[in-house]
Protein backbone atom coordinates (compact mmCIF):
# COMPACT_ATOMS: atom_id res chain seq x y z
CA UNK A 1 0.00 0.00 0.00
CA UNK A 2 1.36 3.42 -0.93
CA UNK A 3 2.05 5.96 1.79
CA UNK A 4 -0.82 8.16 0.54
CA UNK A 5 -3.32 5.28 0.61
CA UNK A 6 -2.08 4.21 4.03
CA UNK A 7 -2.49 7.76 5.41
CA UNK A 8 -6.01 7.98 3.98
CA UNK A 9 -6.92 4.62 5.54
CA UNK A 10 -5.50 5.73 8.90
CA UNK A 11 -7.47 8.99 8.76
CA UNK A 12 -10.65 7.13 7.77
CA UNK A 13 -10.45 4.64 10.66
CA UNK A 14 -9.51 7.34 13.18
CA UNK A 15 -12.54 9.38 12.05
CA UNK A 16 -14.76 6.29 12.38
CA UNK A 17 -13.57 5.76 15.97
CA UNK A 18 -14.18 9.45 16.80
CA UNK A 19 -17.63 9.29 15.24
CA UNK A 20 -18.59 6.07 17.03
CA UNK A 21 -17.61 7.64 20.37
CA UNK A 22 -19.31 10.94 19.45
CA UNK A 23 -16.09 12.84 20.12
CA UNK A 24 -14.44 15.57 18.09
CA UNK A 25 -10.87 15.21 16.85
CA UNK A 26 -9.80 17.80 19.45
CA UNK A 27 -11.02 15.46 22.19
CA UNK A 28 -8.99 12.41 21.07
CA UNK A 29 -5.29 11.72 20.67
CA UNK A 30 -4.04 8.72 18.74
CA UNK A 31 -0.58 8.05 20.20
CA UNK A 32 1.46 5.53 18.15
CA UNK A 33 4.61 4.03 19.65
CA UNK A 34 6.82 1.89 17.43
CA UNK A 35 8.85 -1.03 18.75
CA UNK A 36 10.67 -3.99 17.27
CA UNK A 37 7.51 -6.10 17.65
CA UNK A 38 5.13 -3.63 15.97
CA UNK A 39 2.99 -0.68 16.99
CA UNK A 40 1.30 0.18 20.26
CA UNK A 41 -1.66 2.52 19.97
CA UNK A 42 -2.85 4.46 23.00
CA UNK A 43 -6.09 6.36 22.46
CA UNK A 44 -6.29 9.26 24.87
CA UNK A 45 -9.41 11.32 25.48
CA UNK A 46 -9.34 14.99 26.49
CA UNK A 47 -12.11 16.34 28.66
CA UNK A 48 -12.77 19.91 27.47
CA UNK A 49 -14.47 20.88 30.73
CA UNK A 50 -11.40 20.50 32.92
CA UNK A 51 -8.69 20.10 30.22
CA UNK A 52 -7.42 16.78 31.55
CA UNK A 53 -6.50 13.78 29.42
CA UNK A 54 -7.03 10.11 30.21
CA UNK A 55 -6.17 6.79 28.66
CA UNK A 56 -9.19 5.40 26.84
CA UNK A 57 -7.64 2.11 25.70
CA UNK A 58 -4.39 0.56 24.38
CA UNK A 59 -3.86 -2.06 21.69
CA UNK A 60 -0.86 -3.58 19.93
CA UNK A 61 -0.69 -4.32 16.22
CA UNK A 62 1.83 -5.13 13.53
CA UNK A 63 1.27 -1.69 11.91
CA UNK A 64 -0.86 1.44 12.43
CA UNK A 65 -3.81 0.17 10.38
CA UNK A 66 -3.88 -3.17 12.23
CA UNK A 67 -3.79 -1.36 15.59
CA UNK A 68 -6.57 1.01 14.48
CA UNK A 69 -8.75 -1.89 13.32
CA UNK A 70 -8.29 -3.54 16.73
CA UNK A 71 -9.21 -0.26 18.43
CA UNK A 72 -12.30 0.06 16.25
CA UNK A 73 -13.33 -3.49 17.21
CA UNK A 74 -12.84 -2.59 20.88
CA UNK A 75 -14.96 0.54 20.50
CA UNK A 76 -17.77 -1.27 18.68
CA UNK A 77 -17.84 -4.61 20.51
CA UNK A 78 -15.51 -5.09 23.46
CA UNK A 79 -15.87 -1.79 25.34
CA UNK A 80 -19.38 -2.53 26.56
CA UNK A 81 -18.18 -5.84 27.99
CA UNK A 82 -15.99 -3.99 30.52
CA UNK A 83 -17.19 -2.60 33.83
CA UNK A 84 -18.09 1.07 34.16
CA UNK A 85 -16.45 3.08 36.97
CA UNK A 86 -16.95 6.58 38.30
CA UNK A 87 -13.90 8.22 39.90
CA UNK A 88 -14.06 11.44 41.89
CA UNK A 89 -10.74 13.22 42.15
CA UNK A 90 -8.96 16.58 42.29
CA UNK A 91 -5.57 17.98 41.39
CA UNK A 92 -3.51 18.47 44.55
CA UNK A 93 -3.43 22.12 45.53
CA UNK A 94 -6.78 22.83 43.84
CA UNK A 95 -10.21 22.66 45.45
CA UNK A 96 -12.30 21.66 42.42
CA UNK A 97 -13.70 18.13 42.56
CA UNK A 98 -13.83 16.33 39.20
CA UNK A 99 -15.89 13.30 38.20
CA UNK A 100 -14.60 11.04 35.44
CA UNK A 101 -15.94 7.82 33.94
CA UNK A 102 -13.90 4.83 32.77
CA UNK A 103 -14.48 1.41 31.23
CA UNK A 104 -12.08 -1.13 32.72
CA UNK A 105 -11.81 -4.79 33.71
CA UNK A 106 -11.27 -3.84 37.36
CA UNK A 107 -10.68 -0.93 39.74
CA UNK A 108 -6.90 -1.07 39.26
CA UNK A 109 -7.21 -0.63 35.49
CA UNK A 110 -9.65 2.27 35.97
CA UNK A 111 -7.18 4.03 38.29
CA UNK A 112 -4.32 3.34 35.87
CA UNK A 113 -6.33 5.05 33.12
CA UNK A 114 -6.83 8.08 35.39
CA UNK A 115 -3.09 8.19 36.22
CA UNK A 116 -1.93 7.74 32.59
CA UNK A 117 0.65 10.35 31.62
CA UNK A 118 0.68 12.13 34.96
CA UNK A 119 2.31 11.89 38.36
CA UNK A 120 0.01 9.73 40.51
CA UNK A 121 1.07 11.84 43.51
CA UNK A 122 -0.30 14.96 41.78
CA UNK A 123 -3.95 13.99 42.23
CA UNK A 124 -6.12 12.91 45.11
CA UNK A 125 -8.74 10.23 44.54
CA UNK A 126 -11.78 10.54 46.76
CA UNK A 127 -13.87 7.64 45.50
CA UNK A 128 -13.96 4.87 42.93
CA UNK A 129 -17.39 3.36 42.33
CA UNK A 130 -18.39 0.38 40.21
CA UNK A 131 -21.49 1.59 38.38
CA UNK A 132 -24.55 -0.68 38.31
CA UNK A 133 -25.27 -2.59 35.12
CA UNK A 134 -27.76 -0.86 32.85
Amino acid sequence: MSADKQNLEIAKIQKEIESYLSLESTQMIFDYQESSSGIRLDVITVNPRHNQSFLFHSVAGYDKIDALKQMLDYVKVQRDKKNSYTIQWCVKGQNELHTSYFRAKDITEAIDKLHYGRDPNGITIFSVVLNPLA
